[in-house]
């Protein structure tokens, strides 16, 4: 299965996809099952420090129990890249654009998501087969950005990164993101049913 394919199987029918940076292990581990049980289909475990390995690879072994997707963000090597595919990665996602990673991530048939906030970024993530993109910082680019890059590049299926709440995540999928990407929404039963109720109320409309 093509990026593509990939990321809209998982994010078409609930447009949200978990990220949880910076916990240990065990709570890393409650906050994914937390996603899941609320129906997030794709969980990112961000690796931007060796430390952080120890709980991607606590909620890469809890999603593999429950058949469920587990994928690295902040991956910024070629190395970086192999080595979280080999310890279990279905997804990775980057802060911006590397074509060497978007190639070899391709290579080894693994969706990646690559970060963009310029038009030049989203051209040379297109060239190298990505029309999945990650925008970030999302709260600062805004939903006027969005529908200024929807004109040259209508094809393309953005993922609002950076700054998205329960509160605000509606406001973004209701602008034409495909997706939203949010942390903290997963930290109590109050803002998760915030947050499912709003994307319910978007679908609706």
């Amino acid at each position: 299965m093509n990026a593509a394919d990939y990321f809209a199987e998982h994010l078409t029918g609930n447009p949200v996809m978990a990220i949880f940076r910076g916990s240990a292990p065990e709570r890393t581990v409650e906050l994914c099952e937390s996603a899941w049980n609320a129906g997030v289909g794709l969980v990112e475990v961000p690796v931007q420090s060796p430390d952080a390995l120890a709980s991607f690879a606590a909620a890469v072994a809890a999603g593999r129990d429950r058949g469920k997707h587990v994928g690295a963000g902040t991956v910024l090597s070629v190395e970086q890249l192999e080595r979280v595919v080999a310890m279990g990665a279905t997804f990775t996602v980057a802060p911006g654009f590397d074509a060497d990673v978007a190639q070899r991530a391709a290579e080894l048939g693994v969706a990646h998501l690559p970060g963009v906030a310029t038009s030049s970024e989203i051209g040379w993530a297109l060239r190298s087969g990505c029309s999945w993109v990650k925008a970030f910082p999302a709260a600062e680019l805004g939903t006027s950005w969005l529908r200024a890059q929807k004109g040259p590049f209508p094809n393309v299926s953005f993922v609002a990164t950076g700054g998205i709440t329960a509160a605000n995540a509606a406001e973004y999928l209701a602008a034409g993101f495909s997706a939203v990407a949010v942390g903290a929404a997963f930290s109590s039963p109050e803002s998760v049913e915030l947050l499912t109720r709003s994307i319910a109320e978007v679908a609706r409309a």
